[in-house]
């Protein structure tokens, strides 16, 4: 009881910073976008707006007002989810943006999975084979891997397995003769699944290989390199040699003993590897025509868009946000110290 106790106490004040690192994420942008241009409505609307669309805008945010009522009325439209329209499309914002947000999340789920079985996997050999040639291979690629720019490699695998050697389509969701499946969660490849379209499901699996494996390449040598420290942490331990001396197999004291043990900061990771996904589509979305978040708000920077824009990116810093939280709680249930005051 003490321990879950402790546990409570310890989500309890990490949801409660959380919260307050949230709010003052979103002073900062409402300070940015409402406070450092003398005209913040002629901004938003762009070059070649119209005076009524200036005004509009004007009307919409209350800009005419004092500073800590238009902050009031930008808070309260952003837990209600009125948003205001898009001055490009004349949609709602708030619409677009759950249009788009589960094409994005398709895309990181799908590259967290590869970096989670690649990163893992590579990390457990190379410390298994500390020292060895297959060791120094492995940090080398990965460490290769993670200094690569993200727009080099997205046109280095198109023009590799999509131009030079023609595997996999350059761009989009799904084929043009595909009839998109009945909605139901908006992830393509699940509701193509649930709805039992299988053509739809491979097509969208075939779409899905390259912008995927395109985001995890950049980002699976952090888990490699934290998945091998992790291990070799463990893997002289006193409780780990005991095990050996005994008799047990290897392979058994390599996957209960050591690979079972070292992966805590591996799964913590993990969660905050997503909030970094997230933020990170932007430049794979659009390079690979990738109908997501990122894509739309490399379009609102492009086209001035900033009222789309700053919703963005307000998502994006609550993406990271929580999911640092929910890595800071893995921790805490992983390892009891934590929560017991050794943070």
């Amino acid at each position: 009881m003490e321990g879950i106790r402790e546990l409570a106490i310890y989500i309890g004040r990490r949801v409660l910073t959380s919260i307050l690192v949230i709010f003052a994420a979103v002073i900062i942008v409402f300070l940015i976008s409402h406070v450092l241009t003398s005209n913040p409505a002629a901004l938003w609307a762009g070059p070649k707006a119209k005076p009524s669309t200036i005004n509009y805008i004007i009307e919409r945010y209350h800009l005419k007002d004092p500073l800590y009522i238009q902050f009031e009325y930008f808070t309260l439209n952003l837990l209600t989810g009125n948003l205001g329209l898009d001055p490009v499309t004349g949609k709602p914002i708030a619409s677009e943006i759950l249009f788009y947000f589960p094409n994005t999340l398709e895309l990181v789920l799908s590259a967290l999975l590869i970096i989670i079985i690649v990163g893992v996997g590579l990390g457990y050999i190379a410390a298994i084979k500390f020292g060895s040639k297959i060791d120094a291979a492995i940090r080398i690629f990965y460490t290769a891997a993670w200094a690569s720019p993200i727009y080099l490699i997205s046109v280095f695998f198109i023009l590799a397995f999509s131009s030079w050697i023609p595997l996999f389509p350059s761009g989009g969701m799904y084929s043009s003769t595909i009839i998109p499946p009945r909605t139901i969660t908006g992830i393509f490849v699940l509701d193509s699944l649930l709805n039992l379209d299988f053509s739809a499901f491979l097509d969208g699996l075939y779409h899905l290989v390259l912008p995927s494996v395109s985001l995890a390449f950049l980002n699976f040598g952090i888990i490699t390199r934290i998945s091998r420290n992790g291990i070799l942490s463990v893997k002289w331990l006193p409780h780990v040699k005991l095990a050996k001396a005994k008799g047990l197999d290897e392979k058994y004291v390599n996957r209960y003993h050591i690979l079972r043990n070292g992966l805590i900061e591996s799964n913590t990771m993990i969660a905050v590897m997503f909030g970094w996904l997230i933020t990170g589509t932007v430049v794979t979305e659009e390079i690979f025509s990738w109908p997501g978040v990122g894509r739309f708000a490399y379009e609102a920077i492009t086209s001035d868009n900033y009222p789309v824009l700053i919703y963005i990116v307000i998502l994006f810093t609550v993406f990271v946000i929580v999911a640092n939280l929910i890595a800071d709680i893995l921790y805490a249930i992983l390892d009891p110290r934590i929560r017991m005051g050794g943070e």
